[in-house]
């Protein structure tokens, strides 16, 4: 299971790969610094919605 699916695997400062809105088809990966994390559950089978620090928001598919 992608450790980007479980939300206290997500830390602000932390070095990620996200899936930007509309990547979504190509599944291009946007690495970045975590700056908030958006998603309030636990867990989500498509990853946790956090915003980077240049501003997109995303979706964490890869932990760096």
């Amino acid at each position: 299971m992608n450790a980007g699916t479980n939300r206290k695997n997500i830390k602000t400062g932390l070095n990620v790969g996200i899936v930007l809105k509309q990547d979504q088809k190509s599944g291009k990966i946007t690495r970045g610094i975590v700056k908030r994390i958006l998603t309030k559950s636990s867990s989500h089978p498509h990853g946790i919605k956090v915003q980077l620090e240049d501003g997109s928001v995303g979706r964490v598919k890869e932990i760096y």
